[in-house]
């Protein structure tokens, strides 16, 4: 895929983002950052209306709270990147968003109608990421680019706040971590979580948070707060416990380990907390002995619930994942193309296989056993599990 070369550049000197209406003007802050040029980028186009139509365009889930075709985000942005080893190679465009909490499209399947998404683009560079595609609407590509030149909404919180106090909310549930993880590792220095969590505790809005960062432990006593004046809750995503493939797919993120640790604490914490398993692989995570490694600690961190959801490829992801597997695994290319074809979802039958297995083991393991509510008690850190008997070796059916 396309990617837009360095650049050589004299600190200091404002260089000027090209873009659709050639007028975007770097800033930089001295001694703290620097500034390049990167391949053009169209923010004038982004544009939101009042029946949402333009959400999956935007990446953000359509129109925000009393937007009327204004633009998604100013034309002007700030370029940087940072000299420190955790964000080598990466450029983060700093913008001032019109609106922050968006509404889902009408036609999702998602299970909530608005989102917060502070970022677009994310540091976690997971090979499978299903929202790829999202940003070559700022024409940037959906590899590389989407790794590494994160756009960043550096006035979240301030328009998180506005929106919730227009008369026109009504108070819904918002999720969060649904397209890009507000936790991924841009978050540590940007630090947009906080000032949106307090907008959120302060007008005791319920919200959700699903990550695969465990920065969301620094945000646990706004968690807390927010959970004694609202219904808070927060899910983790692992779709394997095997720490090679964790390497290989999902480079940018915490251990698999690290993330179960974070569901533990967070409901020793008082903060309900389950576990996403996704995506399950074919033919890398799906073993029955895959399956039951993972649910085994998943039930051992004391997730409130568990989940499978199987790989999909949408275009975006597809192609880049696609990439990945001829490189790391070849073998897989003929039986990936009559798996899923053309098409983005795996046939129905090996989809529901995976979810009822998953639902099995989650049976026998007490995964949600004791987990009620939310609760002030903290538990051994570890939790011993017995194990069920070990099921006879077979491979779940992909067709």
């Amino acid at each position: 895929m396309p990617h837009a070369p360095a650049v050589s550049f004299s600190p200091g000197a404002p260089v000027p983002l090209r873009s659709s209406n050639r007028r975007s003007i770097l800033a930089v802050l001295p001694g703290r950052s620097h500034v390049r040029e990167g391949a053009g980028v169209r923010w004038d186009h982004l544009r939101l209306s009042g029946d949402g139509a333009d959400g999956e365009h935007s990446g953000d889930g359509g129109a925000g709270v009393g937007a009327a075709a204004v633009p998604l985000i100013e034309r002007r942005a700030v370029a940087r990147t940072f000299d420190t080893p955790e964000f080598r190679g990466m450029t983060f465009y700093e913008v001032h968003a019109r609106s922050v909490i968006n509404a889902v499209p009408k036609a999702s399947r998602m299970p909530f109608r608005w989102t917060i998404n502070p970022y677009r683009g994310c540091t976690h560079a997971c090979v499978y990421c299903f929202a790829r595609k999202t940003h070559e609407y700022l024409e940037m590509d959906a590899g590389a680019d989407f790794d590494s030149r994160i756009v960043v909404k550096v006035n979240a919180a301030e328009r998180v706040r506005a929106e919730l106090a227009a008369p026109r909310w009504r108070g819904e549930h918002v999720a969060m971590g649904t397209n890009v993880d507000c936790y991924q590792r841009a978050e540590g220095r940007y630090r947009l979580m906080p000032g949106i969590l307090a907008a959120l505790r302060d007008a005791a809005n319920p919200f959700s948070i699903l990550t695969k960062g465990s920065l969301i432990l620094r945000d646990l006593p706004l968690l807390q707060e927010a959970a004694e004046r609202t219904a808070v809750s927060a899910a983790v995503s692992v779709g394997s416990v095997d720490p090679d493939l964790w390497r290989l797919v999902e480079p940018g993120t915490p251990a698999p380990r690290k993330r179960l640790q974070v569901c533990a604490e967070l409901n020793d914490a008082g903060i309900g907390c389950s576990v996403l398993m996704g995506p399950v692989i074919p033919y890398l995570s799906d073993s029955p002995a895959q399956l039951e490694a993972a649910v085994r600690r998943i039930a051992e961190a004391g997730a409130t619930s568990v989940s499978a959801i199987t790989l999909h490829l949408r275009p975006g992801a597809r192609e880049w994942f696609m990439a990945w597997l001829r490189e790391h695994h070849p073998e897989l290319i003929v039986p990936y193309a009559r798996l899923y074809g053309s098409g983005a979802y795996a046939p129905e039958g090996y989809q529901r296989r995976i979810a009822a297995r998953v639902r099995e083991l989650a049976a026998r393991y007490g995964v949600g056993a004791g987990r009620r509510g939310p609760s002030r008690h903290r538990p051994p850190k570890h939790r011993r599990v017995p194990a069920p008997p070990a099921p006879a070796a077979e491979q779940l059916s992909l067709l």
